[in-house]
């Protein structure tokens, strides 16, 4: 899916996994299909994950990349409704793997790219209840980072350029880049407030229709209140959207900014991985579909 991506096997795992963890060596390792995009997931045993980086990345500041994302998970597993995975160690590079690595648990459920909510009424319920929760979590006094979606919509604007330039030939681009001009300057509505900051479809987990667990925690913090309003585009239809905002008190402005940062990351999906991972893809066109309904 990337141009400087690492390959990593079986095999390799095993191997890490008798040399640096060796009270789990006992147990059987085997690989996770998924639509992930960041890293390779390996099961070991029934009740833990490990994670391998895709990206080549400088080691030392992967590693202090990794142990950051263990901080945030403990984090949102304390406040979070539903389970959300907890890490167990970070591993280093070896075997020929060249990076660090992290283990954590594994919970049980299906991603909703396979297991779609989007007409769910106790879904969107279930969601509701969860954004509520991660907004009251205590910020401590963080203020958003300034990198990647959380901050100033305008900030998007060199990546909006590069995804309207490439998707040409796929997506009515005229229409969506009229579409970004008027998304682009909405005010914020509020301070930061504490966000999952990644809800798309492969980071929820469904079970008979109901919320069931939450993955790649690793970037829980403090972000503009909208941000994690992109699930309500990423995963519900229009009338469970309208449930959600119900449930949620959201005024205009930050409802329609909520669609402009799904609108921004959907963008980057269609053309990015219309070869290489093609139910991302599917995923963005969805979520642009359902920005125009309303937008």
């Amino acid at each position: 899916m990337h141009q400087d991506e690492i390959d990593v096997d079986v095999a390799t795992v095993r191997q890490l996994v008798a040399d640096q963890l060796p009270h789990l060596s006992h147990l059987p390792v085997r690989a996770v299909e998924t639509a992930g995009t960041v890293n390779v997931i390996v099961r070991i045993g029934d009740h833990l994950a490990a994670r391998f980086p895709r990206q080549a990345a400088d080691p030392e500041a992967l590693r202090e990349s990794l142990e950051a994302e263990a901080a945030a998970a403990r984090e949102l597993a304390h406040v979070s409704t539903v389970p959300a995975p907890e890490p167990v160690a970070v591993g280093k590079p070896g075997r020929g793997y060249p990076l660090p690595w992290s283990v954590q648990t594994w919970l049980v459920g299906t991603d909703a790219t396979e297991s779609d909510p989007e007409a769910s009424d106790a879904f969107a319920h279930d969601l509701a209840g969860l954004l509520t929760s991660l907004r009251a979590a205590d910020t401590r006094g963080r203020r958003f980072g300034g990198a990647g979606r959380g901050g100033d919509l305008r900030d998007q604007d060199a990546w909006m350029q590069t995804c309207f330039v490439r998707s040409e030939n796929l997506l009515d681009v005229p229409r969506l880049r009229g579409v970004w001009a008027r998304l682009r300057v909405l005010p914020r509505t509020g301070p930061d407030v504490m966000s999952h900051r990644d809800l798309i479809p492969g980071n929820v987990l469904v079970e008979n229709g109901r919320l069931a667990g939450l993955l790649d925690g690793g970037d829980f913090g403090p972000a503009d209140p909208a941000l994690d309003l992109v699930s309500a585009w990423h995963l519900l239809d229009r009338p469970r959207r309208a449930q959600l905002r119900r449930l949620l008190g959201s005024d205009d402005v930050e409802w329609a900014r909520g669609a402009a940062w799904a609108f921004a990351q959907a963008m980057g999906l269609v053309w990015y991985y219309l070869e290489s991972n093609p139910v991302m893809a599917r995923v963005g066109r969805r979520t642009l579909s359902r920005v125009l309904e309303e937008f």
